[in-house]
């Protein structure tokens, strides 16, 4: 008896959970205040984490641009952090050095790991602030000659959702958590990006719809919007379609294959 009340409350969360979406998409969601906040942001000297940092400064927000030893006792708890850094060597499996592949996971993981780990404690205590985990469309979907690279930003990925349901089991839902996952951006560290379908996006584009992210607490950003309808669609799809879209896609860029540097 209890197992058919359960899965009639999952009908009706089902249905009540569509509706809500239907609304929202009609309604803007509501923004909440980041004045006064103190964030950390990893990687804030360039690219997305500078612009990052200039959305936070323009509402008012305590930047902290780096150092979390002296940070604390400096500034005081922590209660914003963008885990941004992130490191890529596009390359095939076979050219891609060690150290590469070792910089890429303590980077753009293992980090943050280490820099949630270090300022969850005073959130939790006071059951408030907000964690973003700067990962990638990469992180939901694979791109030839970055496995390095997508395998962390896979993890990354499963890094938020784990932590997002960890920290609703323990009743810290003071404690948001956002995901943001973009397409190629124009950072300059993948060179000559191009696609057919997805736009490569500037850096001012990805930092305005992360600052939005935070201020409507959504879990999950992709950049462009769209991007989830198709990686839903990708679910269903065989095998075999899968492979044409990817040849239409037609994504190229710079990468070191075979020990030379060509355009994939």
């Amino acid at each position: 008896m209890n197992i058919v009340l359960d899965i009639l409350l999952l009908v009706v969360i089902i249905i009540y959970s569509y509706l809500e979406s239907l609304v929202k998409f009609f309604i803007p969601r509501r923004r909440k205040s980041v004045a006064g906040e103190i964030v950390l942001i990893t990687g804030a000297g360039h690219g997305i984490g500078r612009l990052t940092a200039y959305e936070f400064a323009k509402r008012k927000s305590r930047l902290v641009l780096w150092d979390i030893n002296k940070v604390k006792k400096e500034v005081g708890d922590i209660t914003i952090v963008v885990n941004n850094a992130g490191a890529i060597y596009p390359a095939d499996l076979l050219s891609t050095k060690d150290e590469e592949i070792t910089k890429t996971f303590e980077v753009n993981i293992l980090g943050h790991f280490w820099i949630t780990k270090a300022l969850l404690p005073s959130m939790m205590k006071r059951n408030h602030g907000h964690i973003v985990t700067v990962a990638s469309v990469c992180g939901h979907g694979v791109i030839p000659y970055l496995i390095p690279y997508c395998s962390s930003k896979f993890a990354a990925v499963g890094f938020h959702r784990a932590l997002t349901s960890e920290l609703e089991t323990l009743g810290k839902t003071g404690i948001k958590t956002s995901c943001l996952c973009p397409v190629f951006v124009n950072t300059g560290f993948t060179k000559n990006p191009s696609t057919r379908l997805w736009p490569v996006l500037e850096t001012d584009v990805v930092a305005r719809s992360l600052i939005d992210g935070v201020l409507t607490n959504k879990k999950m950003i992709f950049v462009p919007s769209y991007i989830n309808i198709s990686l839903i669609l990708e679910k269903f799809l065989p095998e075999r379609v899968l492979a044409a879209i990817s040849r239409i896609q037609n994504i190229q860029f710079e990468a070191v294959v075979g020990h030379k540097m060509k355009t994939k």
